[in-house]
């Protein structure tokens, strides 16, 4: 070890230990043993400490108890753990939690409010569009930001736009069908 390094080093470790990011060279440096974090979710700043590795889906799971978003296959495959991140969706599973530091975090708890449910929430329940209801949430914050970008989506649309979430229980039909009916403000 050079002595640059070597003053470098000794410099680094005579730092007081902060519970957050640090700025080095120019890089964020994430401390290994975890950092405090503030994400808004569904509208509201929540302070977390996290580690580094830790994913959006399990910050909203474990430590806010939001279980609208399901672990399902842990790689982006099903869906089950859609979230919107900045009005787009993406797979919480995916998503490492620091990555949303500064930008609004939705799930499905945030899509409608105590006195009316979003209009993609009430579809599913007026066509039944729920079996075991284990998919349903990723379905419906997908479904929502679909209409987001495609108010009026038609049947094309809407298949090949959710095409990256699965149900198990094969409730397509209902599922497109809800879809199809909020993007036609509910009639269908």
């Amino acid at each position: 070890m050079g002595v640059a390094a070597l003053g470098s080093a000794v410099a680094q470790a005579d730092e007081p230990e902060s519970t957050g990011p640090v700025k080095r060279d120019g890089m964020t440096v994430y401390r290994a043993g975890g950092v405090d974090i503030k994400l808004n979710i569904n509208g509201k700043d929540t302070a977390l400490h996290v580690l580094p590795s830790a994913t959006l889906q399990e910050a909203l799971r474990e430590q806010m108890s939001l279980t609208g978003c399901k672990e399902v296959c842990s790689r982006g495959a099903c869906g089950a753990c859609t979230v919107l991140l900045d009005g787009r969706s993406v797979n919480s599973c995916l998503t490492l939690a620091i990555d949303a530091v500064g930008k609004k975090v939705t799930t499905v708890e945030g899509l409608g409010n105590d006195q009316q449910l979003d209009p993609v929430q009430q579809a599913f329940i007026d066509h039944d569009a729920c079996q075991c209801g284990y998919c349903i949430p990723g379905f419906v914050v997908r479904s929502r930001a679909l209409l987001d970008e495609f108010p009026e989506a038609d049947a094309t649309q809407v298949r090949e736009g959710l095409s990256g979430n699965i149900c198990r229980c094969a409730a397509y039909v209902r599922i497109l069908g809800a879809v199809e009916s909020a993007a036609k403000g509910g009639d269908a």
